[in-house]
């Protein structure tokens, strides 16, 4: 299995690639974009300009293509929205057409219809579905044949059953990807009614309880559920295995345990999310990875990895934040 890992700008791709990522993945905003159509239209659902989160010019994209060039590493480009304007679609494929030009060749798509509008234009790139797409299933990749798909990015909710029923039934020979590392989204990309843009706060980071007001023994238990997420995202950090910097592998969404089972469903790469993260926390949790996968080459069998991987990463206890239970 491959690591795949976000880049939020082009300053860090050398430092993961000696990290030891496999590859990447990175949003493309031409300012051109931006100043038309603002937030409310996004072109990746990832509208920032004040902190790393993607690249906003074709000149360095150019930079980003010669460092590929150089270490062997690719990189493919998101347009995660679920769906566009009609006047869109032509500005998309345009963009499209001059990523293409710069040699970017695989772009993560969630919308059917842009899949749909590019092969009638006879644009011939990679489309790796994107793990915002609302739903994954057997029935759905089926639809998606036609549109020439080259990978499947399982998106944070499709049990390791969901993903062997679609690799294993589908008529879909291609490569398989699934989280396994970093945000834990509470609503699974698609369903999201958040902008993520520079003058508002992610939905997700808005302090909330889970509860009926009316009946006090539920308040207390969710403020209880409350004060435990606090402690397991590291806010307070107690009997957990933090670092120098007061980081922990995985503190908001970790795949580990169930990296053992992904390789015998047949999952071929691994995301790392990681746009808008620390440099420094990407970079560990890329080396963490790629221990992880050597221990998982090493072991015998499900318990022996998930005892030495534990003893390794998480010697006074998991994080709990798991993605698959």
């Amino acid at each position: 299995m491959k690591i795949v890992a976000g880049l939020g700008s082009i300053d860090e791709y050398e430092t993961f690639v000696k990290a030891g990522a496999d590859e990447f993945f990175c949003g493309y905003v031409p300012f051109s974009w931006a100043e038309k159509y603002g937030v409310i239209h996004p072109l990746n659902r990832r509208e920032v300009l004040f902190y790393n989160v993607q690249i906003g010019s074709m000149s360095e994209l150019q930079i980003l293509k010669k460092m590929v060039d150089y270490y062997g590493k690719p990189v493919k480009l998101t347009f995660n929205s679920l769906y566009y304007t009609g006047e869109q679609y032509p500005v998309i494929a345009e963009i499209i057409t001059q990523c293409m030009a710069a040699g970017f060749e695989n772009f993560i798509i969630a919308d059917p219809a842009l899949m749909l509008y590019l092969r009638q234009q006879k644009i011939n790139c990679g489309i790796h579905l994107s793990g915002e797409t609302a739903e994954v299933n057997r029935g759905m990749l089926e639809q998606m044949l036609p549109f020439g798909i080259r990978r499947v990015i399982f998106h944070r909710k499709n049990s390791l059953e969901d993903m062997q029923s679609c690799i294993k039934e589908a008529d879909f020979p291609h490569e398989y990807e699934a989280f396994i590392l970093n945000e834990l989204c509470h609503f699974s990309g698609a369903f999201c009614n958040s902008l993520h843009c520079d003058e508002l706060t992610h939905l997700c980071r808005v302090p909330y309880e889970l509860g009926n007001l009316h009946k006090k023994e539920e308040t207390d238990a969710a403020q209880k559920d409350v004060a435990e997420t606090d402690r397991i995202q590291g806010k307070e950090g107690k009997g957990l295995p933090l670092d120098e910097d007061g980081y922990l592998t995985g503190s908001t969404g970790c795949g580990l345990c169930a990296l053992y089972r992904m390789k015998q469903v047949g999952i071929t790469h691994l995301k790392l999310v990681g746009r808008g993260n620390y440099t420094d926390f990407m970079e560990k949790d890329i080396r963490q990875l790629r221990k992880v996968l050597d221990i998982l080459e090493k072991s015998d069998n499900e318990l022996q990895y998930q005892r030495k991987m534990k003893a390794s990463l998480f010697p006074d206890g998991c994080s709990q934040n798991c993605y698959y239970r």
